[in-house]
């Protein structure tokens, strides 16, 4: 990896008075390590979530029709979906956008299910390494389909790289300040924002979805130099035993074995103190569960569904612009823990489940007037979502001690994907029913 945060601490000890007499070097040597690993961690939330949120973003294009091998410069001008029923008044494609949800869940679901119980027997470096070729791999696989079974493959590796980056990532960051958790839950927000933002501008622009996925292979590029250029070797959590607790913290991180059981770190953990911990998390895993199955139930269960016909846009760039907006909002709120911080995250839950209900019964009653509504609905739905996400990862890492935080990190990741799991469960049936009414 990059420079070494610690490494002027042991050369003031072999140094002795001539180095403590002229401390600026460290400091600024520490000033350094603090924004390098700033920003690597904004960089590594930012890279591991963009391809999980750009297939989202194209989930209407990958259901809505094959690619045509003669036409893929320019974006089809524009692919009409085919109704289950020619009598529906929604504009339905045959196959929920849940489905592209489900791919892109489900695998990340398996990883963050079993992560806990053995994942750390696999040093870090392996990790990352597999994270970046599964993105690279999505955005290949997903541009050169040419139909909707290889896409949904390409979906399942953007899933396996987000999956296994996000918990490897927190992971990581209970060898480093607690102050990385606000810089990586930005970076994811910046992925959705950027992820949904630039699939929406490049296709807008004229550009093919197959080019415009090519495009972005650069991003898993930008992860792997994140980690092993970016990242400074983390500090020791442990102020009374410097020497041991930074060897604990690099051995994962540059190790080619399995690290050793040290102190601070969770690998020695018997499975009786895993649940221990585990059950003592509970009243923040399960407020972001509620979150996330609102918000994913709303974004792959009715996006497709709240379609307005009395506005310019089409009907695939109305689904881009609802996902540009809620991850435009999920940014704004994940970037927001140094001037909000939110301790009971079960207020969270409730709000976004009005959400839910409002837009359920909007699909059903058809009673909210303009598209632009719909617009603020969603925006402020993202601002629950990444409001939700930021402050149950501060507040585990607050309240948990420091032997226990990497495993704690590593547990509670299985919140969010649990919830969306469960919401593309339910959209599925959800779709086929509201698709067949006349």
């Amino acid at each position: 990896m990059g420079g070494r945060a610690g490494s002027w601490r042991s050369l003031s000890d072999s140094e002795g008075e001539e180095t403590a007499s002229d401390p600026q070097p460290p400091l600024l040597d520490h000033q350094g390590a603090h924004w390098k690993n700033a920003v690597g961690f904004w960089l590594l939330g930012l890279c591991n979530n963009f391809s999980y949120v750009v297939m989202l973003s194209a989930a209407h294009d990958i259901l809505s029709h094959e690619r045509v091998p003669g036409n893929q410069s320019h974006v089809d001008p524009g692919p009409t979906p085919i109704p289950l029923n020619s009598s529906s008044r929604f504009d339905c494609n045959s196959v929920s956008t849940a489905a592209v949800l489900l791919a892109d869940i489900l695998p990340t679901f398996g990883i963050k299910l079993l992560a806990p119980l053995g994942l750390h027997m696999l040093p870090y470096s392996p990790r990352v390494l597999i994270s970046g070729l599964c993105a690279a791999g999505s955005f290949i696989l997903v541009a050169f389909s040419h139909s909707v079974g290889t896409s949904l493959c390409g979906v399942v590796l953007a899933s396996i790289s987000s999956g296994l980056g996000e918990v490897t990532f927190l992971s990581l960051t209970a060898f480093y300040p607690r102050a990385v958790i606000s810089w990586w839950s930005s970076g994811t927000g910046g992925a959705g924002l950027l992820g949904a933002l630039s699939y929406l501008g490049l296709t807008q622009a004229g550009l093919s979805p197959q080019h415009t996925l090519l495009s972005m292979l650069g991003i898993p590029v930008v992860l792997l130099a994140s980690y092993f250029l970016l990242l400074t070797s983390p500090e020791p959590q442990d102020p009374g035993g410097e020497a041991e607790a930074e060897t604990a913290a690099r051995q994962p991180l540059i190790g080619t074995e399995a690290p050793e059981s040290k102190p601070g770190c969770s690998s020695g953990l018997s499975l009786q103190e895993r649940w221990t911990v585990f059950k003592s998390l509970l009243q923040y895993i399960l407020p972001l569960v509620l979150v996330y199955f609102a918000e994913y139930f709303i974004n792959q269960g009715l996006f497709e569904l709240l379609f307005f016909r009395n506005t310019s846009l089409s009907h695939a760039q109305q689904y881009r612009w609802y996902q540009m907006l809620y991850q435009a909002g999920v940014f704004a709120s994940r970037s927001s823990l140094h001037c909000c911080r939110i301790h009971y995250t079960w207020a969270l839950a409730m709000l976004q489940c009005l959400n839910l209900a409002i837009l359920l019964a909007d699909t059903w009653f058809s009673f909210l007037p303009s598209i632009y509504l719909v617009f603020l609905i969603i925006l402020y739905e993202g601002l629950l979502g990444g409001a939700a996400y930021v402050n149950t990862f501060h507040n585990i890492a607050l309240e948990t001690s420091n032997e226990h935080r990497e495993f704690a990190m590593a547990a509670a990741c299985i919140s969010d994907t649990l919830g969306i799991s469960l919401s593309g469960l339910l959209a599925l049936p959800l779709h086929d029913f509201l698709c067949h009414l006349s």
